[in-house]
């Protein structure tokens, strides 16, 4: 019988590289707008394989950026990337469709939820919090707590030592099968593989494949 839901957190619950798209494209154009002279298309390839590079919570990419494509930093374009990069990912950082909704019945049905996250500590509190949705979880498992990331199988069994289940009693949800899936795998858990946060993944080799988050509860039904 499964007790906890155990969730990834970008692109399982939050739409995180639409907004991180967004956002780029924003602070790209807002250097350009600054002075910086570079073609908008070449910018966003130039900034993407930075962050294929460094990870896509690297928190001086904007710097790197500038180094790569203009030889060296320029405060007044830098300051004018993030500024813009900052405005729109705050608008952008909402909840997949029905998200709330499933999370609040699982709750209901005394499901306990958990939050399994490569990001940093205060990077994944603050999606959670600016997403309404903090208040619903009674662990939150991040990359500062084990300083290793899925699928590690670490993360995990810090969630279930804070849950007090095992790993078969758990759910495990998320969007990447070589790391959420195959992790979670390895202990045991059930595994449903969220099809929406990564529709161009192959076969996920998860117990359940979904393309909306409301047929969890018919799974843990």
């Amino acid at each position: 019988m499964i007790k906890s839901a155990i969730f990834d957190l970008d692109n399982t619950l939050i739409d995180f590289m639409t907004m991180k798209k967004h956002s780029c494209e924003a602070a790209i154009s807002a250097m350009i707008g600054a002075g910086l002279n570079v073609k908008k298309e070449k910018a966003m390839k130039e900034l993407f394989a930075l962050y294929d590079k460094y990870g896509l919570e690297e928190k001086t990419i904007f710097q790197k950026f500038l180094k790569k494509v203009a030889k060296k930093v320029d405060y007044e374009v830098l300051a004018s990337g993030i500024v813009a990069y900052r405005r729109v990912r705050a608008g952008f950082l909402e909840p997949y469709p029905h998200v709330s909704e499933v999370l609040f019945e699982l709750k209901r049905r005394g499901i306990k939820l958990a939050i399994v996250s490569d990001a940093p500590r205060l990077k994944a509190w603050i999606r959670l919090v600016s997403m309404k949705i903090n208040h619903l979880f009674d662990v939150v498992v991040t990359f500062d707590d084990t300083k290793e990331m899925k699928p590690s199988t670490k993360p995990f069994l810090v969630a279930f030592k804070k849950l007090k289940l095992k790993p078969q009693q758990c759910l495990m949800v998320g969007d990447r099968p070589e790391r959420d899936i195959k992790g979670a795998k390895k202990l045991g858990m059930v595994t449903c593989f969220a099809k929406y946060g990564n529709p161009g993944a192959g076969s996920s080799e998860a117990n359940y494949e979904i393309d909306d988050i409301k047929e969890l509860l018919e799974i843990v039904e």
